[in-house]
């Protein structure tokens, strides 16, 4: 099919298009603003650095910080495991968590290959997060001497309780715009198919298709207020009538 094909058949059906737009950005914008639950974020960040001892023997250089570096990806697999969110969820009972569920509540990060990590917690409930977020880096601080043998982490910052960031999720522009973006291609599909199952004829190019013969005529469908007096035109004979005139009888049309 001709280009022109593909873009008459979606002006043809222009209107199935931007109803299903309207009803999918229509219905996204709802659920996003009424159904969904605000998700709210806060996250601390930590520091590997140089044990106490090891700095009073040696200077800080090269290997030392690539060792760091490389601790870094050890600890973020140490901080998402059942032993530290264990002792989190015992020593902080008023976060009404189990282990299994910090855990699917914490991420763990590493700022551009440094010895920075970054720890985050999500919750609908941005100062719950918060609490969240620094229990578990205040107890992995303490328990990482007990697992690793060394005390080289520090807490750079910590979440703030008395902030009132914006949401991270839902984001309700960027939802419309997949349901929008989605209900149109589903639109176009459907006007495409439809297309596709009609095989009536409706142009003289669908006659020519069909039976490879040229048209020689075309009858007009025409309504009936084009035969009403206000436009000028000859009303409709009627039956009766238009038999007495084959018979040449005079009347009055």
């Amino acid at each position: 099919m001709e280009l022109k094909q593909y873009w008459t058949i979606v002006k043809k059906r222009l209107w199935l298009i931007i109803m299903l737009m309207v009803l999918g950005g229509g219905g996204a914008g709802l659920y996003s603003y009424m159904v969904m639950n605000p998700v709210y974020e806060a996250s601390t960040k930590l520091i590997v650095n140089q044990s106490s001892e090891a700095s009073m023997l040696a200077k800080l250089d090269l290997g030392t910080i690539n060792s760091n570096i490389q601790l870094v990806k050890t600890y973020k697999e140490i901080i998402q495991t059942p032993r530290i969110m264990g002792v989190v969820a015992e020593q902080h009972p008023e976060l009404g968590l189990t282990a299994q569920q910090l855990v699917q509540k914490i991420n763990v990060s590493s700022v551009n290959d440094t010895q920075v990590m970054n720890v985050s917690a999500r919750d609908v409930s941005y100062e719950k997060a918060a609490l969240i977020v620094n229990s578990v880096s205040e107890v992995f601080m303490q328990e990482i001497p007990l697992l690793m043998q060394v005390d080289n982490v520090s807490i750079l910052n910590t979440a703030e309780l008395d902030r009132t960031p914006a949401p991270v999720s839902p984001s309700p522009k960027l939802n419309i715009a997949a349901a929008l973006l989605l209900a149109g291609m589903l639109g176009m599909g459907a006007a495409f198919l439809l297309e596709y199952l009609d095989d009536t004829i409706k142009s003289e190019d669908d006659v020519m298709k069909v039976l490879d013969m040229p048209t020689l005529s075309v009858i007009p469908r025409m309504k009936e207020r084009d035969f009403s007096s206000n436009s000028g035109k000859l009303k409709p004979v009627p039956v009766e009538k238009k038999a007495r005139s084959e018979k040449n009888v005079p009347f009055e049309a």
